[in-house]
């Protein structure tokens, strides 16, 4: 047996040990109650880095949480030239627990049950991220190194934003020089068949407010005579619209075709439309017209309302007629599209559309990222299919990402590498939400899945 995956197996209950030990910190980014958690979490990281090799390790303060890195140079010390630098990425803060009452379990106690393994951040992103580690280890302590150089970086505030990352890659670009990185964040597509994602897209995103009175007003006294805000916020939201295509002017000017790898790739995928819209609890599937579900949902811009409130929210009734309304928008990109673009396009469009007798204010709440993709025919996507391929007896299948990684852009902007999305995760993990778990057996493969996928990469990439 190979002597990196013996040493797999043969400690593969202190690993599941320190999975259970890494989820029990509430390193809950979002609540600054757990602030002196999220640190403890960076410090176990920083000492299980430490403990797996001969690994630099340092603690990168920022204005807000640390971030963790980690430097092997055995290659280049060993003078293989030409080996590639691999920089691993991941993240370590958490979400909320809450609801906590819907949890069957203890949110930070790892919990085996049903085949799974139950706890907050398990999936998203801790049990994951902790694989690279394990597997460089690994490679020392079958007395032989990494095939190739690598570069650790784990923050502490994804779910946050990663407000603190992008200058702080700005700041140490030199340290984290890389020929390629390598996300234990992100997922696959589905729990049965192995998957890379490809493309992620963009984002950008505005509130906007509208008044109408002064104050608050009686509806019976002056109901009929004033334009009503939450009538004018209505008929804003509902002028984005036409029939599922966004009526937005110019919105689609910038939007690429698919790429054909992935169209052929999308016509390829098993997907039970029906099934989908039942385990979401939807009726009926809605979007821009030509379309399938899954390209309106991976490779397509949207505009989606995400929030809306104005008025009485109180139990029972207040006849109002309120002087205000409040609205939330995000637009998700597709490659080309630049979130400055959209948000002027679609401020002119509130501006235009805004009805008589209401002040509009507009207030843009992301600061934007462009949306990712990264090419099939890369060597790095060669070497990540061969190797899910070898893990799983199948060859994976090419897939979108309909959310946003704003990092990809900067690691590839800062750093010149691309992102390959190389996570264990699948789509069903619940994450955010109560009861999120983690599969053993991914657990299991994903362990040999680094070690396979660093061979590999040194293949594919050397010389370079």
């Amino acid at each position: 047996m190979d002597a990196v995956l013996k040493v797999l197996a043969d400690n593969h209950g202190s690993y599941l040990r320190d999975l259970a030990e890494f989820v029990a910190i509430p390193s809950v980014s979002t609540d600054p109650v757990h602030a002196s958690d999220v640190r403890r979490a960076a410090a176990w990281v920083a000492q299980r880095l430490r403990k797996a090799g001969p690994i630099e390790v340092e603690t990168w303060e920022t204005p807000h949480y640390p971030a963790v890195f980690g430097r092997w140079n055995g290659r280049r010390h060993m003078g293989t030239a030409g080996a590639p630098t691999v920089l691993i990425y991941g993240h370590m803060d958490v979400q909320p627990p809450d609801p906590i009452e819907l949890w069957h379990s203890p949110p930070f106690i790892l919990t085996a049950r049903n085949g799974r393994l139950y706890g907050r951040g398990v999936s998203d992103d801790k049990a994951s991220m902790l694989l690279p580690i394990l597997a460089a280890e690994a490679f020392f302590l079958a007395g032989e190194q990494p095939p190739v150089n690598l570069r650790f970086i784990f923050e502490t505030e994804e779910e946050i934003g990663s407000v603190s990352l992008p200058p702080l890659v700005r700041e140490r670009r030199d340290a984290l020089a890389c020929d390629l990185v390598l996300s234990a964040d992100g997922g696959m597509w589905r729990p049965e068949i192995p998957s890379i994602t490809l493309s992620s897209r963009g984002l950008a995103g505005l509130s906007f407010s509208v008044r109408g009175p002064g104050k608050d007003l009686h509806s019976g006294r002056h109901g009929g005579g004033l334009a009503n805000p939450l009538h004018a916020a209505a008929e804003l939201v509902a002028s984005l619209h036409d029939g599922g295509k966004v009526a937005v002017a110019g919105f689609y000017d910038d939007v690429e075709a698919i790429h054909p790898v992935l169209r052929k790739s999308l016509e390829q995928l098993s997907f039970d439309e029906k099934k989908y819209l039942a385990d979401v609890g939807a009726s009926a599937g809605f979007g821009e017209p030509g379309y399938g579900m899954l390209e309106r949902q991976w490779y397509r811009p949207t505009i989606e309302v995400n929030g809306f409130y104005g008025g009485y929210q109180g139990p029972g009734g207040k006849t109002v007629l309120p002087s205000e309304a409040h609205v939330k928008l995000t637009c998700r990109l597709v490659p080309n599209q630049r979130p400055d673009d959209v948000i002027s396009r679609l401020r002119h469009h509130l501006e235009n559309y805004c009805p008589p007798g209401i002040n509009l204010a507009i207030k843009e709440t992301h600061d934007g990222a462009m949306a990712y993709r990264v090419s099939p025919d890369s060597p790095a996507v060669r070497a990540a299919a061969d190797t899910l391929a070898q893990i799983f007896g199948i060859p994976p299948d090419f897939v979108g990402m309909g959310g946003t990684v704003p990092i990809t852009t900067t690691f590839r902007e800062v750093l010149g590498a691309d992102t390959i999305f190389f996570s264990f995760s699948t789509a069903d993990e619940d994450i955010h939400a109560p009861n999120e778990f983690y599969r053993p057996e991914r657990f299991r493969l994903g362990l040999e899945a680094w070690v396979l996928i660093w061979r590999n990469l040194a293949k594919q990439l050397h010389g370079r």
